[in-house]
């Protein structure tokens, strides 16, 4: 498997997941911030333009976290990613779909690029605000679903935790100080083996 990430994103989550899976894989630099995701090669990868894609053994590429993430889950079932008691599934996909859909494309996705929203360069601080506004109010409700919980979902580490560490890596960009229970899982998570390689191949302070 190869995947294809740009330092410190979204992909970022998948990396992890496929730390903890163990699996051999090749991690492909695709930088979002140089430009090299729209680059053609990439483009005839992934016509999205996106990260993270995970170019599959077969030759099938996925996109989308949410849909990478499930399927890792499943194919690896010993590994745990994925809960197997459908409340507990349900709520890990919940908080996985609400950090992506909301924490991330709606709040902080303004924040890190805010010309996405606006095509007046006036009102590029007032969709940033926004951005920090909602990404704290998210950040918030997730700090709260932490109380008296190790993780996100359940017992075990699962694709919920995976989503979580994204976000909680890029609140410092956000202006958003960790609150007490997404910090201590935050601490957590870092502490993990699989976290920590994610973090030296991508470059990230752990």
């Amino acid at each position: 498997m190869k995947l294809f990430y740009s330092p410190g994103a979204c992909s970022l989550g998948i990396h992890v997941l496929l730390e903890e899976i163990g699996k051999p894989f090749e991690p492909a630099l695709v930088s979002v911030r140089d430009g090299s995701n729209r680059k053609p090669e990439y483009l005839a990868l992934n016509p999205k333009a996106k990260v993270p894609a995970l170019l599959r053994d077969d030759g099938v590429v996925l996109t989308e976290f949410p849909a990478i993430a499930v399927w890792l889950a499943r194919t690896n079932p010993k590994v745990g990613l994925l809960p197997t008691d459908p409340d507990v599934e349900a709520q890990a996909l919940e908080i996985m779909d609400y950090i992506v859909a909301t924490v991330h494309m709606q709040g902080f996705t303004r924040v890190a690029r805010p010309a996405n929203f606006t095509p007046s360069e006036a009102d590029i601080e007032a969709v940033k605000a926004r951005g920090r506004e909602l990404f704290a109010a998210g950040m918030d409700l997730l700090d709260k679903g932490l109380e008296g919980r190790e993780f996100a979902a359940g017992d075990h580490f699962s694709v919920a935790d995976a989503a979580l560490i994204f976000v909680e890596n890029w609140a410092p960009r956000a202006d958003y100080p960790l609150p007490a229970n997404l910090a201590a899982h935050f601490a957590r998570m870092k502490a993990r083996p699989a976290v920590q390689r994610a973090f030296a191949t991508e470059g990230l302070a752990i």
